[in-house]
Order: C-alpha cells, then sequence, then structure tokens
C-alpha cells in the first residue's frame, strides 16, 4: 500500500485510531494468555492432570514472558514498535493456533504436560514486547496530559478481553471442545497482522496526521521521533548510565513492585478464578465463562476512570506525583475487599465483591502503572524502562498460579488463596504511599546532555517541548 507523505490539513485525530488499535491487539494477546483458564477444566479432566501440574501450565506463559521482557525491550529500542509488534503477533497467533491440536497427537499426560507447557512457555517469550511496544507508542503519540487515559485504555484491555472472550470461549468449549478457542483466536491473531502493517506509521510520517494534530503531540510533550531510524541508531542512546538508573530508582523499583503486585490479581483472574468458579462454586463451563463478564467490565471501567481521574487531578494542578499515586493507592485498598470471597457463601455476592475489587484494581492500574512509566523513562530506553517493568511485574504471573495450586492442593479449599491474592492490593497501596516519593523522569548521564542537543538539532525539532 504507497501513501501520500502529504499529511491533509484539516485537524485530524489520526492518535485515536492508533489507540483503539493497540486496544485490540492488547485485547488479543490478554485473550491469547487468558483462554487456558477457560478450556482449563476440560483439558484437566482430559489428559488426568492435578492442581498442581495445571497450577504449572497456566504459569508456563509467565515464565517466558518474563524472560523474554529485556531483550524483548532491546528489540524496540532498536528496530521499532511497528516491526517488532507486527512479526511477534503473528508468531505468537501460530503459537495459539498450535495448542488446539495437542489432542490430536498426544493422550499421554506426560507427554501432553510437557507439549502445552512448551507451547505456553513459547507463547509467553514471543508476546513479551507487546506491553512495552504499547508504551512506546503512547509516549510517540500522545501528549503527557493525555497518556493516563491512553494508557488506562490499553491497561484495561484485560479486563475487555475476558468480557468478550470469556462467555465466548466457554460456549465454543461446551459445544466444540475445549480447542477451539485456540483456533479462533489464533485465526483473529493472524488478521489483525495485516491491519497493524496497513495503519501503523510514525507521527511525522503517517499520511493521515494534519500539521495541527502532530503541532498537539510535540507540544504536550510527546516523543513523535523514537521510532525514527537516525534516533533508534543513535550511538550512545543506551550509556550504562541509563541502565543504572532504571536499575537503582528508588521511584521506578516501587513503580516496579506495584506492578508485580496489580498483576498478581490480574492472573488470579484470568487463571484461577474460572476454575474456582467450576470446582468451588459448582458452576458448570458455560456459566462460569459468564460469571466473569461482570468483573472485567468493572475493571474495565476502573481502568478507564483511573485514567480519566489522574489526567483530571493534573490538570486541576495537583502534582503528577499524587495525580498518579492517589488513585493507585485508593484503588489498591478497594482491590483487597475480594477477600470477603473467602467467608461469603451466595455465588452472587462473590461475583459482586469481585466485581467492586476489580474495579479498584483497574483504577489503580489505569492511573499508577504504565502511565508512571510513560512520564518516567528516560527516552532514549522507553522499550527497555517498559520491559524492565513489565519483566518484574509478570514474576507474579508466575509465582501466582503455582502458589494458588499448592495452596488449593495442601488447603484444600480456595480461602487462603484469595487471602494470598488479596494481600498484594495492601502491599501496593503502601508502596505507593510511604515509599515511592516524587515521580519525575528518569534523566540520561549528564555528560551526554550535548550529544543530545546535537541529535535533536540535526532531527530538526525541538529537544523537548
Amino acid at each position: 500500500m504507497v501513501w501520500s507523505k502529504k499529511g491533509p490539513e484539516k485537524k485530524s485525530y489520526v492518535r485515536i485510531g492508533i489507540l483503539l488499535m493497540i486496544l485490540f491487539l492488547s485485547v488479543v494477546a490478554y485473550a491469547d494468555r487468558s483462554i487456558l483458564s477457560i478450556s482449563g477444566s476440560a483439558i484437566k479432566d482430559e489428559f488426568g492432570l492435578s492442581s498442581i501440574q495445571l497450577g504449572f501450565i497456566l504459569s508456563a506463559f509467565s515464565w517466558a514472558y518474563v524472560i523474554g521482557q529485556i531483550p524483548g525491550g532491546l528489540f524496540l529500542d532498536r528496530f521499532g514498535a511497528k516491526r517488532v509488534y507486527g512479526v511477534t503477533l503473528v508468531l505468537w497467533s501460530l503459537s495459539t493456533l498450535a495448542m488446539g491440536f495437542v489432542g490430536e497427537f498426544e493422550r499421554g499426560m506426560a507427554s501432553a504436560l510437557m507439549i502445552m507447557f512448551s507451547l505456553r512457555f513459547l507463547l509467553g517469550l514471543i508476546e513479551a514486547p507487546s506491553f512495552p511496544a504499547n508504551a512506546r507508542v503512547t509516549i510517540m503519540w500522545f501528549p503527557k496530559a493525555e497518556r493516563g487515559r491512553a494508557s488506562s485504555l490499553f491497561a484495561s484491555s484485560q479486563y475487555f478481553a475476558v468480557a468478550i472472550f470469556s462467555p465466548l470461549s466457554g460456549w465454543l468449549v461446551s459445544e466444540f471442545g475445549w480447542q477451539w478457542p485456540f483456533f479462533v483466536l489464533g485465526i483473529i491473531g493472524v488478521a489483525a497482522f495485516f491491519v497493524w502493517m496497513a495503519f501503523m506509521r510514525e507521527p511525522r510520517h503517517h499520511p493521515l496526521v494534519s500539521q495541527q494534530e502532530l503541532d498537539h503531540i510535540i507540544d504536550g510533550g510527546g516523543l513523535v521521533d523514537i521510532d525514527s531510524v537516525h534516533e533508534r541508531k543513535a550511538k550512545s542512546r543506551l550509556s550504562r548510565a541509563t541502565v543504572n538508573g532504571l536499575l537503582t530508582n528508588r521511584m521506578l523499583w516501587c513503580a516496579y513492585l506495584g506492578q508485580y503486585c496489580i498483576i498478581a490479581l490480574s492472573y488470579f483472574f484470568i487463571t484461577w478464578f474460572p476454575i474456582y468458579l467450576v470446582q468451588a462454586r459448582g458452576m458448570d463451563i458455560l456459566h462460569a465463562g459468564f460469571a466473569t463478564i461482570a468483573p472485567a467490565l468493572c475493571g474495565f471501567a476502573g481502568g478507564i476512570f483511573g485514567g480519566y481521574i489522574s489526567d483530571y487531578l493534573l490538570l486541576k494542578g495537583w502534582s503528577l506525583s499524587w495525580a498518579r499515586k492517589a488513585p493507585y493507592i485508593v484503588g489498591m485498598l478497594m482491590a483487597a475487599t475480594l477477600i470477603g470471597a473467602a467467608v461469603i457463601d451466595s455465588n452472587v455476592w462473590i461475583v459482586a465483591i469481585m466485581s467492586f475489587a476489580f474495579f479498584g484494581k483497574g483504577v489503580a492500574a489505569g492511573a499508577g502503572t504504565w502511565t508512571v512509566i510513560s512520564d518516567t523513562a528516560p527516552k532514549e530506553a522507553v522499550g527497555l524502562a517498559g520491559a524492565i517493568f513489565n519483566c518484574v511485574g509478570n514474576i507474579a504471573g508466575i509465582v501466582t498460579p503455582i502458589l494458588f495450586g499448592y495452596i488449593v492442593a495442601i488447603t484444600g479449599d480456595y480461602s487462603m488463596g484469595l487471602l494470598f491474592v488479596g494481600a498484594h492490593c495492601i502491599l501496593g497501596a503502601l508502596l505507593f504511599l510511604f515509599v515511592m516519593g516524587p515521580i519525575e523522569r528518569v534523566r540520561k548521564d549528564p555528560t551526554d546532555a550535548a550529544h543530545e542537543k546535537s541529535v535533536a538539532f540535526k532531527a530538526g525539532h525541538p529537544l523537548s517541548r
């Protein structure tokens, strides 16, 4: 497809289309990693797996997702979001498709366990750059005053994915077998690749972007050139001082650990929660899939609300620190109420409590996780900063499914597992309230300042606006 480089003269809103596109890709990514929880009970029965073995399969994605974060971030900084996202999208969709064929080749428990773990591991490794890429695209296309809302939208994709694909997957499993959710999502992902490659461009070179929109992004602090060939190939862009800053900064470590606490809740929801509804609450697979809709929609609404309230507080004169931290703290304390499900007998009330808790978790995620990284990452290492953040956070994706499986196996019920998940909410709130300190952009080594100014001058745009 060939487009003219001359943008339209009228005001444009291409960044909204870009945002909707990364939202869609994020929904596909989260659906790929979460559909195993819907098929999990049927897989467990067909292959005779124990709760602990199923826990390891559920965690396989996160082992690789964590391992792949740093290489994925470096690839993003070197090759840019468009190419890296496009290639990985095709590959992870093929991995999802392959998962549906496991039953055709292996019926033995040991062999099936190994193949399923390997495919889920491969999915996590390939999908690793996806959310750092989302953060990179957001920094590129959105001014600072709009990043909270933009980040909250793609950060809330997990709920949107569950709300759409959990009932769909439950129906597919009930009608056609556990394999079909993997077939459907794999095909959707491959088709999405062509849309991404056709529409994604840098702001300066997108044929549909008007000069007014471009000026709006640049004047608001959007880093429109971070994917340009000149910026990506700058030799001194990633100094040792920059890496040390990402690994030793107290503020960033609180953001990393805050993401860990968020991900612990996410992985309970997308792995064990539907299985809990089936095995502990007596629901069938179809009704369990539908029971996840209310918490998922509340989490999505909370994520959007968190991003909007954070940007609103910033607009009203709140400091960047408290505009981002306050919604996170309040949201995580709301999310801690999920502990109440451990002492409730009514399925209706359990769904209601989970809905309230995940609204709070959405508020926290929308305001205080990816938005903080967008506000603080040094521009020469946006991909790496997002990768470290996601790497530390997604260790919870390994720990939570496994420990939850052990807790269920040892105690014989899910109450202690709910307490384990809820404790993460309180920990995250305390970190942001008492330990984090001011939120501000991490600067690169001052000795590189002259080079940075030279790069900006040669690129023909201001160093920062």
